[in-house]
Parts: C-alpha cells; structure tokens; sequence
C-alpha cells in the first residue's frame, strides 16, 4: 500500500498506531463525536456534515513518500505535548515512557490516549461541558492521582479494545439470526420492540436479527446510528456470514460502551 499524501495519514499506515478521532465545531451539534481509527480513515466518519479531525497516537520519522510495505516501520515518537505529558508524570508521580512497558512505575502514550478517551465518553463529562463541546476540542481535565488515572484508562483501554473490534467479549452475546433465507437487506431496516428493552431488527419480510437491546438501535457515535447506518448501506446486497456475524458484533460493541460509560460516570465527577 503507498502512503496517501495527506500526512497525517502517512503515520496510520502502520497497523501498531491507532488515532483519536473528533471535531471542532460540529455543525449536527452532537456531544458523541469521539472515536478512535486504525489505517487510512474515512473523511467522514463520525460527520457526514464535516470533516474529523484525526490525532494519531505516533508519528513516525522519515516517512519515505514511495514505500510501498509497511514491514519495516521506521522510528516514530509520540504525538504529545512535552510539557504536559511532563506536568501529568509530575500530577500521578509516573515516569513516563514513550512506548508501553511491563511495569508499575511507568506510564506510556496509550495509557494516556485511554485516559482521554475514558473522560469523553463520560455522560457527566459531556453534559457539564455542553455548551464548550458544541464550539471547539474537548479540553481534558488532570486526573487527581494516579489510582484514578489508572482506573479509568483501563475503562478507556477496553471502550478502545470495544470500538476497533479487538474485544474478545464481542464473540459472546445473545443476538440471534437463526432463521434462512435470502440474507437480502430490503429497503430501511426496522426494529420491533419486543419487551421494554430488547426488539427485533429485521431486514426483509422473513428475516431478523433477535435479541437486539434498543440503546443499541438508537445509540449514536458522532452524527451517525450505527445500529442502523450499517445496515442502510447495505441496502440491496444479501448479507454474507461474515456480514451477520460482524453485526452481531457491532450490537454487543455498542450495548458495552453503555455499560462502561456508567461505569466511569460513578469513578469520577466533573
């Protein structure tokens, strides 16, 4: 694969990177627009009214502009501000170290990326930054030790591990797609509420998917209802094994980040 031009992208080349994906003045006035991305990302991933502003982890050094293999990565050093990564070392009494090391004493970049990532998706977070969110990047607040550091970049960790379909828990869930036929996607896809908090979404007249909890259906990431943006796209295409099982996945992803979000509202107060 050769690098794209745009160099930013040039440093998500790499499949070890991984970026902080969001917006600076969402024109949708959405307070869900954070997601993180792996590889070349898609303009409009979490906006089809504006761009995403993409913040990779790394950068890399001496990007030659016509290799084509990414085998051989060359060096790379975080993308973060020195003198704030210094004051947060300082805040949590942590040696900070440019990539992930086995010890107690020391944190890296993803830590930090986890930490960020863990205090956006905090409800409390957004509703009591509304009106700031809505005009420019979220600022992050300090953590106030390093016990809440660490609690809630593990909650980051796996929110990350959840949204790039990394999670081993995505391979355990209760939705259903038992029945046969043509697999076809006809038209909207439509969820009928079965009880006060599962439903079905069906895809044509005979076939669905069972068991599918409607925070699932409604949530949105940026401007966009996965749940039901995914299927939308695949109007008219016949659903693959891959394609059923992937979606699965998506509706376990989505009903986690729910749970983990409750989690981190009660770990910490803004």
């Amino acid at each position: 694969m050769a690098y794209p031009r745009n160099e930013v992208m040039r440093n998500l080349v790499f499949p070890d990177n991984v970026a902080l994906l969001t917006l600076r003045q969402p024109r949708d006035r959405s307070l869900t627009n954070f997601f993180l991305g792996q590889g070349i990302i898609d303009k409009c991933i979490i906006s089809s009214l504006d761009n995403a502003k993409v913040f990779p982890l790394y950068l890399y050094d001496d990007l030659p502009e016509g290799q084509t293999t990414t085998e051989e990565a060359p060096a790379r050093h975080p993308n973060l501000e020195e003198k704030l990564v210094g004051k947060l070392a300082k805040k949590i009494k942590l040696t900070f170290t440019d990539e992930k090391e086995d010890t107690k004493s020391t944190f890296a970049p993803i830590d930090i990326l986890d930490y960020i990532y863990a205090v956006l998706h905090s409800p409390n977070y957004r509703e009591k930054y509304t009106e700031f969110l809505k005009i420019d990047f979220p600022r992050i607040p300090w953590p106030e030790d390093a016990k809440e550091f660490w609690a809630l970049a593990k909650l980051g960790g796996q929110l990350r591990a959840l949204h790039l379909m990394e999670a081993e828990s995505l391979d355990e869930h209760d939705i259903g797609f038992n029945i046969a036929g043509s697999n076809l996607v006809e038209g909207a896809p439509k969820f009928k509420a079965k009880g006060k908090t599962n439903g079905q979404v069906w895809i044509n007249d005979e076939q669905y998917f069972d068991q599918v909890p409607k925070i699932a259906w409604e949530s949105y990431i940026g401007g966009y209802q996965p749940a039901q943006k995914w299927l939308k796209d695949r109007k008219g295409r016949k659903l693959s094994f891959d394609d059923v099982e992937h979606y699965q996945k998506m509706i376990k992803a989505l009903c986690e980040t729910d749970r983990l979000m409750h989690q981190i509202n009660q770990l910490k107060e803004f």
